[in-house]
This record gives C-alpha cells, structure tokens and sequence, in this order.
C-alpha cells in the first residue's frame, strides 16, 4: 500500500483549534505527494453553513501554503460524509483534528469517530495536539507477527523517503513470553534488514510490557518521534497485539499523530518481505 501523487487529501473541519492544526499538519505531505487540500465542513440540519468562514479559511491557506485548495460544505453527519466524499473524491488521505480532552470528542461521539476510521477507504492521520509538526524526522512503526502488520511497510518507506525520516520498528510482548519474543525477534532483523534496502535509515527495539499502545505511546514520546503507523486490524481475536480496541485506544491517548491503515480487502499481500 502507498500514497498516491497528484491526489487529493480531506480534511473536515469543525473550525475548532485541532481542526486548523490538521490543516497545517498537512501541508508538507501535500507538496511532497503534489496533492490538493480540499477542507469540507459538514454542518447539522438546521446549524448556519459558514460558507463565507469556509472561503476565508481557503484563502487564508493558499496564501500560506502556495498550495490548491478547495472546500466542500454539506449538512449531515461528518463522519458518514467524510467517508462517502473520500470514496467518491478517491482521496488519498483523511487528516483530522481530535479533541485533546475528550476522547473521540472532536466531532459527535466516541463510537462513530471509531465507525468512520474503520469504514475509511484511505489512511486516516489523527492529530490531538495543538500545535502542529511541521518536521517528521522519526517515524515509530509498531510491529507484531500477524500478517496484517507488514502491510504499512511500503507506506512507512514512502514516507521515511519524503520526509528523509528514520523509521523504528517498535515490537511490545508480554514479559512472560519468551517463546514469542523468541519469533519476533529474528523477524525484527528481517524487516529491518527490508527497509534498509530501500534505503531508509532504521532501528528496532523491543519493549517487554502488558499495555501495548501505553508502551508504544512512551517510546514515542520519549524519543520524540513526529508520527506512529499502525494497522486498523479487524480481528479482535485475544491473541492480536494490535487488534481491535488496541488500535482504537492508541488513537485515543496518543499526543503524537497516529496514521491508521485498514487492511486491504485480499487474500494475500506481499510487501516483498518473506
């Protein structure tokens, strides 16, 4: 899986400040990538449109990024819309703001905040912080034995190549099992050994914890790195590292942006790594 150049990323927007953060958060990828921006704000039934903020805002972008900019303006539901408009747009990519208080809070609620990444037909990056990153120089890439997990390398070498980042593999296993240590491991050295290939700078550590997204969040934090890769896995089987609640709860704590890849819909991928 990868970005596509000359596409389109979506931004909706409830003109709170994660929202206008989300917006400049992507202005590095849309150059990188030769992407428009296109801001959608979606209102209630009832709820003034603000089409004359929505037009200020554009050109208020354009004259600080130099990029294309467009807005959509709809009445509904922001999640339902943001994933239809995503489809039909073939938008490479959904930037959102969340509330840094409240969990899922930014828009309507913590159960279709979690729908609407889950039903996303592209990555969705999610931003809780008030200020934006203009720099990626460290990108955390989570790592567990399931075969979804090596889906988000191309798209973290993509990445790491765009912005000239380091990638580091991050494994968490539970301090009591060693057998499982034992496999990761070897595997670990294979991806690493992948990536570097393709010429990106990489590392690998593995960090012996009970919560997985708590671990991963403090790695990141206390190695200042600029985003986290995870996959959306949909099989919430006890025994995935990164399933279910787990992908929805590093979202939810995360200070540090979080894109989130929902596993393509195939029998099988290859990423070339074996």
């Amino acid at each position: 899986m990868l970005l596509k150049e000359n596409s389109s990323i979506l931004i909706p927007i409830d003109f709170s400040k994660q929202s206008l953060v989300a917006i400049r958060h992507s202005f590095n990828i849309a150059k990188l990538t030769k992407s428009k921006i296109i801001i959608m704000h979606v209102h209630k039934p009832g709820a003034s449109n603000q089409a004359s903020e929505l037009e200020s805002l554009r050109q208020e972008i354009i004259k600080e990024s130099g990029l294309v900019v467009e807005t959509l303006n709809f009445e509904g539901d922001i999640y339902d819309t943001t994933d239809k408009k995503a489809e039909e747009l073939q938008c490479m990519l959904i930037v959102v703001g969340l509330d840094t208080h409240v969990r899922f809070r930014s828009f309507m609620g913590s159960n279709q905040a979690s729908k609407f990444i889950k039903k996303s037909p592209c990555p969705v990056i999610t931003i809780r912080s008030t200020t934006g990153r203009m720099e990626c120089k460290n990108i955390i890439l989570p790592f567990d034995l399931s075969p979804e997990s090596r889906e988000k390398v191309g798209i973290a070498v993509q990445l790491a190549n765009y912005y000239k980042a380091d990638l580091r593999i991050v494994s968490v296993f539970p301090p009591s099992d060693h057998k499982y240590e034992n496999k990761l491991l070897p595997y670990l050295q294979q991806v690493k050994k992948f990536i570097k290939e393709k010429g990106v700078n990489c590392t690998n550590k593995s960090i012996p914890a009970n919560d997985v997204a708590e671990a991963i969040i403090d790695y990141a934090n206390k190695n200042d790195c600029d985003l986290i890769i995870q996959m959306n896995k949909k099989d919430k089987s006890l025994g995935e590292m990164f399933g279910g609640t787990m992908s929805e709860k590093m979202v939810d704590i995360s200070n540090v942006p979080i894109l989130t890849i929902n596993p393509m819909k195939r029998e099988s991928y290859s990423t070339g790594i074996h």
